[in-house]
């Protein structure tokens, strides 16, 4: 049986859109796009070093997919690039339908425990999937950067599900990366 693990980056109240780069996502009129930039080499060297070498796939909502799908691959000479092209990504989408990235494969939220049976699964970002499925996640990895915005998509909305706190550590940019499992 394999796990769900959802990797984040949150601001202290708890906003997730677009913390990568200015257009990322502008949905609603935000304008704080790539927020977490500046906090961001010290603790995501952090967590890709500790998953360096795992095995199973990337469960991406849509939205995230084609965001990732757009930049990633036409990034050149960049180790993530290579890693992501080889990851099997899991794309939970009813309206995409010929992706063009490799290793993409379209299932659906009926789909997603049959694969959690058979692999380990990452979910980065893709908020709207990670409410979707909370009864299915295994564990939360959290990057909570030291910034209010005040506006901007949140990742857990209205969904409520008590967690426990497991590790918790600081990063030189003042990140703290919160790891938490759903409460007994």
């Amino acid at each position: 049986m394999g796990e769900i693990t959802v990797v984040c980056s949150l601001t202290l109240d708890g906003v997730m859109q677009a913390p990568g780069r200015p257009d990322e996502d502008q949905r609603d009129g935000f304008q704080y796009g790539g927020w977490g930039v500046p906090y961001s080499q010290d603790a995501m060297g952090r967590i890709l070093g500790r998953r360096a070498g795992a095995t199973g796939g990337m469960l991406l909502g849509r939205r995230t997919y084609e965001d990732f799908a757009d930049f990633w691959p036409k990034q050149e000479d960049n180790p993530y690039t290579d890693a992501l092209n080889k990851q099997q990504k899991y794309v939970v989408s009813s309206t995409l339908t010929d992706p063009e990235w490799v290793n993409t494969h379209i299932i659906t939220l009926d789909d997603i425990a049959k694969l959690k049976a058979e692999q380990d699964l990452i979910v980065l970002g893709s908020g709207e999937l990670v409410r979707s499925i909370p009864d299915l996640i295994d564990e939360y990895i959290l990057l909570i950067h030291p910034l209010i915005l005040g506006a901007g998509h949140h990742l857990f909305g209205d969904l409520h599900q008590p967690l426990t706190l497991t590790h918790s550590e600081t990063t030189t940019t003042g990140v703290v990366i919160n790891t938490y499992k759903p409460a007994a």
